[in-house]
């Protein structure tokens, strides 16, 4: 049941991110929404972590780009790729792009209807970091089940 979750879990996100991140790359799905993000993102750059720290001004025409090629990526990770570790890494890179956005519309002040889906999808990948989890230690215990269980077998043999 645990695996069902956790695939459907990884193709919705990816599929998700896919679309997000097109979205912020190129007007060719909605000119609207691309024009408004472009906007955002000028807003956004000026509330970067560290950029008042480092002295360091974020283009917000790169932000942007690089955000949605990181959601893009990571959302054909999640969705194509079957190694697990390429999965978790997408993963995390994921759940920090959330962290980043949710700062994002709290340092510029936005309504808590422009924070909510960030949110959403934050607790949605964490959500699937601890199934992924789960599972994996799950497995885990069988295989050292199943060597405790092997090793005792040797040990009544040789007695």
């Amino acid at each position: 049941m645990a695996s069902i979750v956790l695939k459907s879990l990884s193709i919705l996100l990816g599929l998700f991110f896919i679309f997000v991140g097109i979205m912020k790359i190129t007007p060719k799905l909605s000119k609207d929404l691309h024009k408004d993000l472009r906007k955002e993102y000028v807003r956004y750059s000026k509330v970067f972590p560290l950029a008042q720290t480092l002295d360091f001004k974020v283009p917000s025409k790169w932000y942007r780009r690089v955000v949605g090629s990181l959601e893009v990526v990571c959302g054909l990770a999640l969705t194509f790729i079957p190694f697990a570790r390429v999965k978790q890494g997408a993963n995390i890179i994921l759940v920090v792009l959330m962290l980043m956005a949710v700062y994002s519309h709290y340092m510029v002040n936005d309504k808590f209807e422009r924070i909510a889906p960030a949110l959403v999808f934050f607790f949605m990948l964490v959500c699937r970091l601890v199934v992924d989890w789960q599972l994996r230690r799950k497995e885990l215990l069988k295989l050292e089940a199943a060597a405790t269980a092997n090793g005792e077998d040797k040990q009544n043999k040789q007695d």
